[in-house]
């Protein structure tokens, strides 16, 4: 029987959590760990009354990677799922490394003291886990992650090339706050209020946050301002899709979410540097993350759906050729399932699906992989069969 830890009790983790008790039988004994246990404790109860299943719980601070090999020997897990802090996936990753088990994120690891993130120092690690004659697998989200395997599937059976790429997240969900972030605070807006930046004929070009804009008409929601953001799947499918000339990613924010985040970096509550406060040294934006609403419980009352997908451009056949594909994910519906709302649904769902692919053996190479490394075909299969169904639109190639 497989046995599996999952690290990190937040909305995603809770997806995951509750994802991996419906597909037991892959999963065989499950154990949910982090900081709190109180958090995972809460956790296991719901997954009882809700699907009956038995996940044990336990407490770990993911910052220790000999505190987390100490309890992958104790659960003697074949595979760790972090969903902690992009922070913690070095340590994470040591862990498992020293312990014997395989590993899996759905965010790339991120400097604790600049806002900053990239897969460099997780590709390093690439000769030690073949070596242990294990596998990681970096960035199974859904941006990153879904994404990716999109490009894979597109390059696969699509395109004989595939010159540009846009990636597209839209989030139409209402949750009644003035302001809330959909996954943690810290994360999510040092990301969005960071430079932009994408890939263009060989060459990173950088713009200021949020400055180009586009309009996107996003099937089942309608017209959204869709602004250009780095996105760190970018990194990794710039140097694995060959042939590509451009690729993009861009997020949608209403008017309402952009006044607030900018009146917030404005007077310094952004801030990733230690302030003194009374005679005591705080983090803005640590502080900031205390005074926001926690993106687990925005779930019941998060309304309207989230439309992410993949807009390529290419050549089959010697004629030109553009694509959508997409999934559509309704709040509500992700809500009766598992307690969550779509932003974290969208993530942990396919953190699920690359770790099942994992243990069945279906996705298994030595080293450390990103997602569009892999045969996208069972991954495709599985969103499908696990609440994520994609769909293709052909569309008049740009002239």
């Amino acid at each position: 029987m497989n046995k599996t830890l999952i690290i990190g009790a937040g909305g995603v983790g809770r997806v995951v959590a509750h994802k991996c008790a419906i597909n037991a039988a892959t999963f065989g004994e499950i154990t949910l760990a982090s900081r709190t246990e109180s958090k995972v404790s809460r956790i296991s109860s719901e997954i009882a009354k809700k699907h009956g299943v038995s996940v044990a719980v336990a407490a770990v601070n993911a910052d220790d990677a000999s505190q987390v090999a100490q309890l992958i020997r104790k659960t003697k897990a074949n595979i760790v799922i972090n969903v902690a802090l992009p922070y913690q996936d070095l340590a994470i990753m040591d862990a498992c490394v020293e312990a014997g088990a395989d590993y899996l994120d759905t965010a790339n690891y991120e400097h604790p003291n600049l806002a900053k993130f990239e897969y460099k120092e997780q590709w390093a690690k690439g000769a030690l886990f073949k070596n242990a004659g294990r596998m990681a697998l970096l960035g199974s989200g859904f941006d990153p992650g879904v994404t990716n395997v999109f490009c894979a599937y597109a390059m696969k059976h699509l395109f004989d090339e595939i010159h540009t790429i846009d990636i597209l997240d839209c989030n139409a969900g209402d949750h009644g706050y003035a302001f809330a972030t959909n996954f943690n605070p810290e994360i999510n807006l040092r990301e969005v209020s960071a430079r932009g930046r994408y890939y263009e004929k060989g060459k990173w070009i950088e713009t200021d946050p949020l400055s180009q804009k586009i309009v996107w008409n996003y099937p089942e929601v309608g017209e959204k301002d869709s602004y250009l953001l780095y996105h760190e799947e970018l990194e990794s499918l710039a140097r694995n899709i060959k042939g590509i000339e451009r690729i993009r990613f861009f997020m949608t924010f209403s008017q309402n979410y952009l006044t607030h985040m900018r009146c917030l970096e404005n007077v310094g509550m952004l801030g990733i540097k230690p302030v003194d406060h009374n005679g005591q040294k705080i983090v803005p934006i640590e502080f900031l993350k205390t005074l926001l609403p926690d993106p687990a419980t925005l779930g019941e009352r998060t309304k309207g759906k989230t439309n992410i997908g993949c807009l390529f451009d290419g050549v089959q056949n010697g004629k030109k050729r553009r694509v959508y594909i997409y999934n559509v994910c309704d709040h509500e519906e992700c809500y009766r399932e598992v307690l969550s709302q779509a932003v974290s649904y969208t993530t942990g769902v396919p953190a699920m699906i690359g770790a099942k692919l994992m243990l069945e053996g279906k996705w298994k190479q030595y080293g450390v992989w990103n997602m569009e490394q892999l045969d996208p075909d069972p991954f495709m299969y599985e969103l499908n069969q696990q609440g994520l169904p994609w769909r293709i639109v052909e569309m008049k190639p740009e002239k």
